[in-house]
Parts: C-alpha cells; structure tokens; sequence
C-alpha cells in the first residue's frame, strides 16, 4: 500500500481488508471506476476510486480481489455515483452485487433542472472547478498508473459528497426527494436484471420495420448473437453487425453458401462451426411466431400519432423546463405516444403521472387544449369547448 499525495493506493490483499473494515462502517461513500470495454462484452475494469470520511483510496483491480468489497454494499452505507448504469454493472460482475443503497448525481442534478450534467460539469456549476482533463485515451489497464492518471482518478470522487449535499439541499427544498429515490430504486433494479437475448432485436434501428417471417428471424438472430458475445466475452459488433443481423434476416439463408455475399457480413466470420450455428439460429427464427409485443401497427394510426405527439412532445420538453426537471427525466416522445395508445409506460405511474401523464390523458379525452401564448409557448389549459370560427373569403351570405 503505497502513499501518493492525498490517497492511498491499494494493490495488496491485507490493505484492501483494512479499507473494508473501515468502509462496512461508513454512512456514506463516493464511489467511481475506471474500466475498458472496446473490445470486451463485459466492462474489464481497470481502477476503483473511494472516497468517505476524510480518506481517499484507489484500488488495483489488478492486484486485489474485488469481491472483497461485497460486504460494503451489502450494507447501510449510501453509495454515492455519477453517470452509474455502467459502474454498476462492473461491481455486478466484479463483486456479485450492486449497491443496497444509491445515489446518482447526474440524475439528481436532472431533478433540478441540469440536463444530462458531466462530472466536470457538475464541478464548475456548484464548487467553481475545473477538474483536470485526462487523456481520454488513457490505457487504465497498463501498469504502473502515471502519477496524472492517479490524480485524474482521484478528483473524480475528491468532492463528490460535497456536491451530493449541495443538489440534496436544492431536491429538499422543491420536495422531489421521493421522485429521486425512485428512479434509484429503477437504476438499481435495472442493474440486477440481466439482458434478455429474446429482446435485444429492439435496439437494431432497421429492425423496427420488418414484417412477419423476417422480423421472427431477426429476433432470433439478434437472440444468438447476444448469446455468443457473452459466452466469448467480445462487443456484439465482434460476432455480427447489426447491418449483418437485418441481412440474413431478410434473405432467409437455408446454407452457407446462401450467406456468402450478404451485405455486412465477413465471410471471416463464417469459419469453423460458426455458420453452422448462424444457420441453426435462422431455422429456429423460420419457425418461430414473430414477436407479438411489437408488431407493426396500422400506418394510418400511426399517421394520426403523429401530429399529436409531435404538438405533446414540444410541450412536455417546454413544461420540464418549466418545473426545472431534465425533459429526458420527465418522458420521451416514445412514452407520449403510449399514453395515446393507451399503452402502460413511464408516463402511467408515480411522479411522471401527476406532473405530464394525467394532463395528456385530459388532452386526449378532449378536456384540455394547447394555445400558444406568446413569451411563454404552449400552455395546457382548460378546453373551452367554443369553436373559432374563422371566416373564409366567398363564403359569407351564403345560405
């Protein structure tokens, strides 16, 4: 356990015990990593920064185990993130658990009215600091860590407690702790909810408009790929574009050499049992059902969507604005136009209900209206239910 400035660097089993013991007992503690992922399915990390107390450390995950650290989230103590969705997922993997207990300053900061803040955003709007620029490709996994790589690390945790305490006081004084702690709660429970290979198709863009036998290929497709980049541990892209995914499904492949010259697709990728198992993959895909959940709907409702969401989605970003809360926090144009599907999603339930899903609903049941007002855009209000009359040329004194 070397000294270096103001924290500790930790790189052997017993100095690792010793912050554990120390950390099980912490009410609170800034938490951040540093990790690769390019050519990984799982994040390798490389680094990780603690910070409670007045004490400081950097843990070598190369040195030391970090499952170590299990009992400390398995406790009471507060574990305090920016940006968490992907260190999460490194201690999940890591460790075998996330936090019990999770705050996350980038979506607290959206709870004030910060859109999607930095860490070194967050640093200048509250503390007045510039955090120090690290070399954005700085390779974390080579050793030893230079001596600007440590202090870049270190700073990402020095005074996130402060700037905790600094957005808790604001979220108090609008009363939004609740809304808060429940999307904590949705983090977390996303964090410990492993990806299902059955719906990774929906994130292929080109997937979305296939039909039928193809659009059950692609499920499946995307299903095998997903599968195979966690068994080897390699990016999706590594195993299949997503170009490739849509291309076999469209052509249905029935033999390798159906796959040879399909756009996007390595025939380097085709090697060994790799296209036997490719080809399985679209032969369960030719005889499955095409996923129901997200069959493509009538264009003509769909045409009729999207005036409406276009006209809703302008004002939820306004009335977000308005009540100080990052629009992405608040709903999607997604989420709108499952409110006008009458669809269950973010818009339904809780917090989001009471400030936009409610009102939308009153719009649609034809209760409320949008005007426009000039300085201040589109307002919701009552509907009057008095037509306007507009008066069209030629057309007076006709009977």
């Amino acid at each position: 356990m070397a000294n270096t400035q103001d924290f500790q660097y930790i790189d052997t089993k017993s100095g690792l015990a010793e912050v554990v013991a120390s950390l099980v007992d912490a009410s609170r503690m800034a938490i951040d990593t540093e990790f690769h992922r390019e050519r990984t399915y799982y994040p390798k990390v490389a680094l990780v920064q603690i910070q409670w107390d007045d004490r400081l450390v950097l843990i070598d995950p190369l040195g030391v185990d970090l499952q170590a650290l299990a009992p400390v989230f398995e406790g009471d103590g507060l574990v305090v993130m920016h940006a968490a969705s992907q260190d999460l997922e490194v201690f999940d993997r890591a460790c075998g658990v996330v936090p019990s207990r999770l705050a996350d300053t980038q979506i607290a900061a959206g709870f004030i009215g910060l859109r999607t803040p930095s860490l070194a955003g967050l640093h200048e709007h509250f503390l007045n600091v510039s955090l120090a620029k690290g070399d954005r490709l700085t390779d974390w996994l080579k050793r030893p860590l230079n001596e600007n790589q440590l202090n870049y690390a270190a700073s990402d945790v020095a005074r996130l407690l402060e700037i905790h305490d600094l957005i808790g006081e604001q979220l108090v004084a609008r009363g939004r702790e609740e809304w808060v702690e429940a999307e904590y709660d949705e983090l977390l429970r996303k964090a410990s909810t492993a990806r299902d290979p059955s719906e990774c198709w929906t994130r292929i863009k080109e997937a979305r408009h296939l039909k039928a036998q193809p659009l059950a290929v692609v499920q499946a497709v995307a299903a095998w790929r997903e599968v195979r980049a966690r068994e080897r541990d390699l990016p999706v892209r590594f195993v299949l574009s997503d170009m490739a995914v849509v291309s076999v499904s469209q052509k249905v492949p029935r033999s390798t050499d159906d796959l040879k010259g399909l756009r996007g697709l390595d025939e380097r990728q085709l090697r060994g049992s790799v296209g036997d198992s490719l080809l399985e993959a679209v032969a369960a895909g030719r005889d499955n059902e095409p996923p129901t959940r997200d069959k493509p709907r009538n264009n003509r409702d769909q045409a009729a969507l999207r005036p409406a969401a276009s006209l809703l989605s302008a004002w939820l970003s306004q009335h977000a604005t308005d009540l100080d809360i990052d629009p992405a926090l608040l709903g999607t144009r997604n989420d709108i136009e499952s409110v006008l599907r009458d669809e269950p999603c973010r818009l339904s339930t809780g917090w989001r209900a009471a400030m936009a899903g409610d009102p939308i609903k009153q719009l649609i049941a034809g209760d409320a209206a949008l005007a426009f007002e000039r300085g201040g855009g589109l307002t919701l209000e009552q509907r009057s239910r008095v037509p306007f009359e507009v008066n069209l040329p030629g057309k007076s004194g006709l009977g």
